[in-house]
């Protein structure tokens, strides 16, 4: 899609730099940017990637204009005005009108796309403008709020509450039985699983994520949550508003997380334990207890998490055990 940088600059709410009638179509990076290409900066490290570019604008901060030879988009924050533009020139695109194969139970605004082969049961509630891709199932009685997307292959159960605005890549399933297992003298007795899954507005999760329903309570995601893939969220699982997970982590039972979190890859939570507020949590740390005090946490390789700047001096520490166990020895020796 093509647009003009004056379009651009009122929509965005950017100062321009420039022939307010140039058009720019694709985004690119700084180095590889050919003319109607728009790329950004918001990293130091490419200053000369700026100047030498030939894109035919660039999105950035007042303060680096002077490095820069062509059309400017002028913003605070660079970074987040390009993912905006990239949405507006890269729209998703989702499924248009009901596949003559799909299998719909229920009534349906026209503005709602359905896939090939995708199955809506009885009671579901779609909002205006959803789009459910081919090979969905969309289970009796939930809801899906305006504008969500569900891309191929994903599996929504029952009873499951979606929020607007939100988006799920493929293979995402939402509201599968949380591992509830009671043991008994001869094996196991399975726990019924009779929670729902509650997610707000704005939520994305990535592909082959899974979310289990609560075993009683409910599941709940809130608005602006952002899960990448292969994450599995066991049930009673509550994640804050706005916090952001990498791929692999594992979630267990009932744990809570707090608003505005940022987790690492393959980091792992025990069951029913609580993470407040604006909390870090590094790649492959492995919680165990509570956290009740914002910051940055780390840990590895089965030891439990800690402050990150307390794991960072121990982690240094490990590197010198083997001379530390000589010099030991030598004045055990003496």
């Amino acid at each position: 899609m093509q647009f003009t940088l004056a379009e651009l600059a009122i929509k965005f709410g950017c100062e321009l730099k420039g022939n307010p009638e140039t058009e720019v179509s694709s985004i690119a990076t700084l180095s590889s940017a050919l003319a109607g290409d728009i790329s950004f900066f918001a990293n130091k490290k490419y200053k000369q990637q700026l100047i030498d570019t030939n894109a035919t604008a660039v999105i950035l901060r007042e303060a680096d204009l002077e490095n820069c030879s062509v059309a400017a988009l002028i913003c605070e924050n660079p970074y987040a005005t390009y993912a905006r533009i990239a949405q507006l020139i890269y729209p998703i695109k989702s499924a248009v009108g009901v596949h003559s194969s799909a299998v719909v139970n229920v009534d349906l605004p026209k503005s709602v796309s359905v896939g090939a082969n995708a199955v809506i049961e009885l009671g579901a509630q779609l909002g205006e403008n959803v789009s459910i891709g081919a090979n969905c199932f969309v289970g009796e009685n939930t809801h899906i709020g305006a504008g969500s997307i569900l891309d191929a292959n994903v599996t929504i159960r029952h009873d499951v509450l979606i929020g607007e605005d939100c988006y799920f890549h493929p293979g995402v399933v939402i509201g599968s039985d949380g591992f509830g297992q009671a043991p008994d003298v001869d094996g196991y007795v399975k726990i019924p699983q009779v929670g729902r899954v509650v997610i707000g507005n704005a939520v994305e999760i990535g592909a082959n994520t899974t979310v289990d329903r609560g075993t009683l309570d409910d599941t709940i995601i809130e608005d602006g949550v952002k899960l990448d893939n292969l994450i599995q969220v066991a049930h009673n699982v509550h994640i804050g508003a706005h916090t952001v997970i990498a791929a692999t982590v594992g979630i267990s039972g009932s744990t809570k997380i707090g608003k505005r979190c940022l987790i690492g890859g393959r980091a792992g939570f025990v069951g029913h334990i609580e993470i407040c507020d604006d909390v870090i949590i590094n790649s492959s740390t492995v919680v165990t207890s509570n956290i009740t005090e914002k910051g940055h946490y780390g840990g590895t390789g089965g030891f439990p998490h800690q402050a990150a700047k307390d794991w960072t001096r121990n982690v240094a520490q490990f590197r010198r055990i083997n001379n530390l166990a000589k010099r030991v020895k030598e004045l055990e020796k003496k």
